[in-house]
């Protein structure tokens, strides 16, 4: 516990309590604090509050002391007009502030609590409970007394409901007059001396003055004079009283303490029966005693209990009991209830409260509910909060569980001001850039205030606190609702304007639907949005090789319903309105399996044994494929796009394929590659083998590989004439002159060749063979096969290809199943 000095003079006690919760806290320096009426009194308070996320410490934009707040207003105590030029802050960098109140009243005493906000978003604390404070005068206090015939003895005390610091000096005054200081006062008094007290540097602050004769010290002070209530409710009265500490008793010569022996409560112009004895009232009547104070509850309240109540006290002194003078007057009906306004005396805290008032006091337990336009709005106190009048207001108040007490209704003031009439200046359509002014005007006494706001959502951003508010180069983003506040301590009324700021198309946005790959055949979507006012037109166009762009649709979305590779390339979005236009582009590239390849030869023409060649692959896909070569179906390692033989040989000729593929697929062409070459050396065989009989006959045969196809020729030795022309050669009825050496020639345009083949005359009946005509026979069993695989290959050659001259390449299938290889 500490002591601190507070405004003025007077010391008052400190017991640090803290209120909060999270990171958020208040620490009031005490809950408690008592003060007399007509002083300066502090109360104190240090508050902490968290750092935000991002590691700054917050900011706190507002901070006050209220003792009132409802429907979420919270009145700042600087605002209220019962506090005009009594209180000021005094709030420090480090988080400390204090509210001092000068000049206390009575109606000063309730509890004050600290709230502060914070430049983060529902960021606000206030700590509950407060600090309570009450009022009270000095009062004198006889701590002896000795009554005499003609004056009376006694010892005086300064004395007050709070506690006092007890070094505190004290002014005592004897008929207005002063007597001395210190903190007790001794004196003899006659009938028509009278004393009171006051602290010193307080001096204005004096109890009221006791006539002491008449009093003796003994006195009952009632809480208000006039109380009421209505049928079957319950109501409390209440008093305290003071008598002399001790009393001086002549007869024993000593003092005696006093001691208070009876209290009761008894109804005036009637005989003093205690309330508790009496029948009719005894089981309705409660006393709640104790302190120097007295409580009468009456529950069950009837007509009968309107009348004036007197509380009497006895003590063990002579003379010793006192009643008191005056009394309480109750009345018992349904009271008259009225409603009071007050508003706020400062326009940076704007609020109006209601109170529910009734020209005879009501009990403080009596709770009341509040309606506007029939709807409940609050309840249980007797005040109701809110910022504005506004024009549908109609407010009144009623006592709860008595809906049909209640009050006239309050609606919105007449000198309230009017319906803002607001205006855009220059009016019709206003294009970006230019300038706008907005104007608001209202009736009303006294003149309104006005503000500017622009409505975002839920929120109201301030413009203004001018009759008008000027757009200097106005923007598209100023498009909106504007709102004009008038205002002014009766009331407030607002009027929308709506802005519309005409543009240009901004840059297109686009996009294609769905997004990811595009595959050849599939739907696509290309959308096409911009911000415009007013509203766009769009047109998609699409960019050919040259550069130039070609209307390819009017309108968004443009649809693909079977996309194919001839679509890809890049589109262009134009948003077109009447101030302009805009565009964007986006482009497309559509996946697709290869096509066909295409095989190329060079050099072109006839391809001849011995020269070079280059076999070349080309295919369109997307994405790009792979190519590879094979010949009759086996692949050609190493080849890609391009296969180069050099130098050709007649093994090369055959059948190649150009197989391509990607992801998507794959595709083949196969072609036929026609190698020409001079003949080779020629195989020769007669048939039948052995020597030749007179008479029989022979045939001769001759073959070979060439391209073109040889011609054949026979010839015999030592002969100039050809003997026959073909690929077989038949002698009939041989005779001797038959026998020789025969050779074939085999010729095409790019050479010649030729083998020889000797033929053995044997004598008639002659039973030896010739050893020369045997020989060529033993070759015969091993070039059979060799003649017969070659024969077979001509003939099918020459039955499928039947090639001109000059053909080079065959095309003989394109196929796009790669699954053979």
């Amino acid at each position: 516990m500490s002591v601190t000095t507070a405004a003025g003079g007077l010391l008052l006690v400190i017991v640090q309590v803290i209120q909060g919760h999270s990171d958020y806290a208040v620490s009031y320096t005490s809950t408690e604090v008592c003060a007399l009426r007509g002083s300066t009194v502090d109360l104190s308070c240090t508050y902490t509050y968290p750092l935000t996320g991002n590691d700054r410490g917050a900011t706190v934009v507002e901070s006050f002391w209220f003792i009132k707040k409802s429907n979420g207003v919270y009145v700042d105590v600087r605002s209220d007009p019962d506090y005009s030029d009594r209180v000021e802050y005094a709030c420090e960098n480090n988080n400390k502030c204090t509210l001092r109140i000068k000049d206390l009243r009575d109606s000063d005493a309730s509890q004050y609590m600290f709230r502060f906000i914070t430049n983060q978003p529902g960021e606000a604390f206030n700590a509950s409970p407060g600090v309570t404070l009450s009022v009270a005068d000095l009062q004198v206090q006889v701590s002896t007394l000795a009554i005499y015939s003609s004056m009376i003895v006694t010892e005086l005390a300064c004395q007050s409901s709070c506690r006092l610091p007890d070094h505190l000096t004290y002014i005592w005054y004897k008929n207005q007059q002063k007597k001395k200081e210190g903190e007790s006062y001794s004196d003899r008094l006659n009938q028509t001396d009278s004393v009171s007290c006051a602290v010193k540097g307080h001096e204005r602050i004096s109890t009221p003055s006791v006539l002491m004769w008449s009093q003796r010290g003994y006195a009952v002070n009632f809480a208000t004079p006039v109380i009421c209530a209505f049928r079957g409710s319950t109501v409390d009265i209440s008093c305290t009283y003071t008598y002399p500490h001790t009393v001086y008793d002549h007869a024993r010569r000593v003092y005696h303490d006093t001691t208070v022996m009876d209290s009761f409560w008894f109804i005036h112009n009637r005989t003093q029966v205690d309330l508790r004895s009496v029948p009719d009232s005894s089981s309705r009547v409660e006393y709640l005693c104790g302190n120097n104070k007295c409580t009468l509850r009456i529950k069950d309240l009837r007509e009968s209990d309107a009348t004036r109540y007197k509380f009497k006290f006895i003590t063990n002194q002579p003379e010793g009991s006192f009643t008191s003078l005056s009394g309480v007057t109750l009345s018992v009906a349904d009271p008259q209830l009225q409603l009071r306004v007050r508003r706020s005396v400062s326009q940076d805290c704007a609020w109006t409260e209601l109170t529910c008032h009734s020209s005879c006091p009501l009990s403080e337990s009596v709770s009341y509910v509040w309606y506007n336009n029939g709807e409940r709005v609050g309840e249980g106190t007797k005040y109701l909060l809110f910022e504005y009048f506004r024009p549908t207001d109609s407010y009144h108040c009623a006592i709860r569980g008595r809906k049909r007490i209640r009050s006239p209704s309050m609606s919105y003031p007449s000198d309230a001001p009017q319906t803002p009439s607001v205006s855009a200046s220059p009016s019709g359509e206003i294009a970006e850039g230019h300038s706008l002014t907005l104007a608001c005007t209202s009736a009303a006494k006294p003149a309104a205030n006005y503000t500017w706001y622009k409505k975002n959502r839920d929120t109201l951003q301030f413009l203004t606190k001018e009759k008008r508010f000027l757009f200097r180069s106005i923007k598209s983003s100023d498009s909106g609702q504007y709102q004009c506040t008038a205002e002014n301590y009766l009331g407030r009324n607002t009027a929308n304007i709506t802005i519309s700021v005409k543009y240009t198309p901004r840059r297109p946005s686009v996009s294609v639907s769905p997004s990811g790959e595009i595959m050849e055949g599939s739907s696509v979507s290309l959308a096409c949005s911009s911000d415009a006012n007013p509203a766009a037109i769009h047109t998609w166009f699409k960019e050919n090789r040259n550069g130039q762009h070609r209307v390819v649709r009017e309108g968004t979305p443009f649809v693909f319903r079977s996309i194919q590779s001839s679509d890809s390339g890049q589109y262009h979005c134009r948003a077109q309105n009447k101030l302009g236009w805009s565009s964007h582009n986006i482009s497309i590239a559509v996946s697709y399996a290869p096509r066909p390849p295409s095989v190329s030869v060079s050099p072109s023409g006839e391809i001849v044994e011995g020269s070079s060649v280059n076999l070349t692959c080309s295919t369109d896909a997307n994405p790009a494929a792979t190519c590879v070569w094979y010949k009759n179906q086996r692949l050609i390692k190493g080849a890609e796009r391009s296969h180069f033989l050099s130098p050709v040989t007649s093994n090369d000729r055959g059948m190649y394929e150009c197989k391509c593929e990607n992801k998507h697929g794959c595709n083949f062409t196969s072609n036929f590659l026609n190698v020409h070459y001079a003949p080779k050396p020629p195989s020769v065989a007669a048939s039948p083998s052995g020597e030749l009989v007179k008479g029989s006959s022979v045939t001769l045969t001759c073959s070979t590989d060439a391209n073109p196809a040889a011609t054949y020729t026979w010839h015999k030795e030592n002969s100039s004439s050809v003997k026959a022309s073909g690929h077989t050669f038949t002698i009939s009825d041989i005779t001797a002159e038959h026998g020789g050496n025969y050779y074939c020639q085999v010729q095409n345009r790019y050479g010649h060749s030729n083998t020889s083949l000797k033929l053995f005359f044997a004598p008639v009946k002659s039973p030896y063979v010739n050893v020369n005509i045997i020989r060529p026979t033993l070759l015969i069993p091993l070039l059979v096969p060799v003649l017969v695989v070659t024969l077979y290959l001509r003939m099918k050659k020459s039955r499928s290809l039947k090639t001109e001259a000059n053909e080079i390449v065959e095309m003989m299938e394109v196929r796009d199943d790669c699954s053979v290889y």
